[in-house]
C-alpha cells in the first residue's frame, strides 16, 4: 500500500529554521488528515516546555499533553516543537500560555476535538495544572488517560 503525502506549501519540513523569538512570530503548519472521516487520537507529549513568569522573569517548566482528534488536518511536527520553543523566552501566566496553545492549535487545524493538559511544576511551592478542551471527544474513540500524576514533591 502506498500512501500520499501532500507536503505543498510547506516551509519548515526539511530546511533549515531558526527557533522562533515569540509565539506570535511562530508559524503552525499542516498537512492534510491521510484517513478523513476515521476518528483516532493523535498525542504529542512535551515533557520538557519551559516559558517565563511575566513579572519576574524566572523560568517556569511545565509537561504538556496534547491529544487530538483531528479533522481534515494533522499539525507538521516540526513546526510544532519550534512553536513550543517559542514560549522559552515569552512572558505569561500559566493558564495564558496553556489555553493559548490549545487555541491556536485549535485555530490551525480544525480538530474534530483537542485536549491539552498543561502540568505546570511547583512555583511559590504550588503546582499550577492547567487543561482545556473545544468539547466532548466524540463517542467510540479511545482517548487514553493523559498518565502524568499529580505532583508530590518528596511525599
Amino acid at each position: 500500500m502506498t500512501a500520499s503525502h501532500d507536503v505543498s506549501g510547506l516551509t519548515i519540513l526539511g530546511q533549515h529554521t531558526a527557533q522562533p523569538q515569540s509565539p506570535e512570530e511562530a508559524v503552525l503548519e499542516r498537512v492534510p488528515n491521510p484517513h478523513p472521516g476515521q476518528h483516532y487520537t493523535v498525542r504529542f507529549v512535551a515533557p520538557e516546555f519551559t516559558s517565563l513568569c511575566p513579572l519576574t522573569g524566572q523560568p517556569d517548566f511545565a509537561h504538556l499533553v496534547i491529544d487530538y482528534i483531528p479533522g481534515d488536518w494533522l499539525v507538521e511536527s516540526k513546526s510544532l516543537k519550534l512553536f513550543l520553543g517559542s514560549f522559552r523566552n515569552h512572558g505569561a501566566f500559566h493558564e495564558a500560555c496553556t489555553v493559548s496553545i490549545g487555541l491556536r492549535l485549535a485555530e490551525t487545524l480544525s480538530p474534530t476535538w483537542l485536549r491539552i493538559g498543561g502540568y505546570w511544576y511547583p512555583r511559590g511551592g504550588i503546582p499550577i495544572d492547567v487543561f482545556w478542551q473545544t468539547g466532548a471527544a466524540p463517542q467510540g474513540v479511545w482517548v487514553p488517560d493523559q498518565g502524568v500524576p499529580p505532583y508530590r514533591g518528596r511525599g
